[in-house]
């Protein structure tokens, strides 16, 4: 597995402390980007949580998720959390050690009080005595929270004093940008009140199943039932025991919302989303389709990076983002001069580098850039790669009904195009049917296809610009002639 190491750095550890009449949390910042440009230690708000006790379990259940591993639990995982300024809310995210779990907690306008939210985002310190020291916030105890150093120590202290270096694989890259293209197909599927949320997690196991299928849940009289197949309204809920960091929230939560494909086909383990609602804030936690899978190879992201269409749209697109709460698609394309579809294309294609996610809760995306060197997800996209080297190679043949692909092997794989769906000969494409995005053979036809067409576009244009051309020459020979014809009658009968 391709890694490196990502370094961190904060001018202190973030710490709780005790002050006249309130407690404060001071949550310390590393660099990162803002609408200025980078900065190494923004600052994005400063006032009081209003419900603080919930606030502290919900960044405990954020922590919690990004230094676990739910599937080898033996590796080591601990990657600090990511702060979003939005202008009206702070959003933590986080994603566990072994790709799977996808973790934020928004706290929303009515969580926050006496202070402006700022833009940008960055790593945010959440260090074990810290860990311990909210765990311990009582429901009456005023809390003030600062995101980003003091003052005093912005203007004192010359450099960091707090430096970490962690483990950063390229699965783990990728995880986060198909996670937030996964969850842009869900859809509210079932909703719990405070007492079935309860009992409804309560009943979970908290430990891996060793054997069996994936799990469903269907919505029945306000409340979830197992079943053991995917009837129709049903969701999956692969590994359950990953929605632990539920718990932290449980008693807070006045609401669970769940989230899954709007259709579901075959019995194939799908995502799903979890969405504690609480008090002026909302925790979810966005699973992939098994504890052993992580989100890095489920190919959502592949059609996005593969075109050269939508990486100039998202380079137009990008400039107009703001780090918007919700991105209003067809406000952008209005801005853009560009067509919806291909505005959620670019979305898509920003997403593979960290610079917008996806909110379930409101059906929009949202920006962030995450502070990580997020053009390794498509360097090191596997498909991606080999599908670049076999239109390369020019071993893509173009046919009516799709194409065939001649593998470096010199096996020939056919891929159909049926109503737009790509199906292929290989043993990929029968292994995953599709379910986890196309195969190599299907992206290069794809390239190849776009390519093809581009350079029709292009040559109907040529053709036009030549026909523009003759037609002005056409016209400036009739307005040539008209004038010859003009000073002919001035000459002969003395017309002026």
């Amino acid at each position: 597995m391709t890694r490196s190491l990502q370094a961190v750095a904060y001018r202190r550890p973030s710490a709780l402390e005790s002050a006249a009449g309130a407690q404060r949390l001071g949550l310390e910042t590393s660099r990162g980007a803002t609408p200025a440009g980078m900065a190494d230690h923004p600052r994005f708000f400063t006032g009081f949580l209003t419900s603080p006790q919930v606030a502290s379990a919900g960044l405990l259940a954020v922590a919690d998720v990004a230094a676990a591993r739910y599937y080898q639990r033996q590796l080591r995982a601990s990657l600090d959390p990511v702060v979003t300024g939005n202008g009206d809310r702070l959003r933590f995210e986080s994603f566990s050690g072994c790709g799977g779990v996808y973790a934020r907690l928004d706290v929303l306008d009515a969580g926050l009080d006496g202070g402006e939210v700022g833009h940008g985002t960055t790593n945010v310190d959440v260090n074990n005595p810290l860990r311990e020291a909210l765990s311990r916030i009582g429901a009456d105890d005023p809390l003030h929270l600062r995101v980003g150093p003091e003052e005093l120590a912005v203007t004192t202290l010359d450099g960091p004093v707090v430096e970490k270096k962690v483990p950063l694989p390229d699965r783990w890259l990728r995880g986060f940008a198909e996670a937030q293209v996964i969850a842009a197909g869900f859809d509210l599927r079932a909703e719990l009140s405070a007492a079935e949320t309860v009992r409804f997690l309560r009943s979970l196991p908290r430990a891996a199943a060793r054997s069996g299928g994936p799990r469903w849940v269907v919505p029945a009289g306000g409340t979830l039932r197992p079943t053991t197949r995917a009837v129709p309204g049903a969701v999956c809920l692969p590994g359950p025991e990953r929605l632990i960091a539920l718990q932290r929230v449980l008693r807070h939560a006045t609401t669970l919302r769940v989230y899954g494909p709007t259709v579901v086909t075959g019995a194939d383990a799908t995502a799903s989303a979890w969405e504690a609602v609480l008090p002026g804030m909302r925790l979810t936690l966005t699973l992939s389709p098994d504890a052993s899978r992580g989100f890095s190879g489920e190919g959502g992201v592949l059609e996005a990076l593969a075109g050269d269409e939508a990486a100039e749209d998202a380079e137009l697109i990008s400039v107009l983002l703001a780090w918007e709460p919700r991105i209003d698609v067809a406000d952008l394309a209005a801005a853009a001069g560009l067509t919806a579809e291909r505005v959620r294309a670019a979305l898509i294609r920003l997403g593979t580098s960290g610079r917008v996610g996806y909110d379930t809760a409101e059906a929009a995306y949202f920006h962030r850039e995450l502070p990580y060197d997020a053009e390794r997800v498509e360097r090191h996209n596997p498909r991606l790669r080999s599908a670049r080297a076999l239109v390369a190679a020019g071993a893509v043949a173009l046919d009516g009904a799709g194409g065939t692909v001649t593998a470096q092997d010199g096996h020939v794989h056919r891929v159909r195009d049926t109503a737009g769906v790509f199906t292929c000969s290989c043993v990929w494409w029968a292994k995953y049917r599709g379910g986890r995005g196309p195969c190599k053979h299907a992206l290069a036809v794809r390239m190849v296809r776009r390519g093809a067409a581009v350079e029709r576009g292009a040559a109907v244009e040529r053709g036009a610009a030549v026909e523009r051309g003759a037609a002005v020459e056409r016209g400036a020979a009739v307005e040539r002639a008209a004038v010859v014809g003009r000073e002919t009658v001035r000459g002969d009968g003395g017309v002026r």
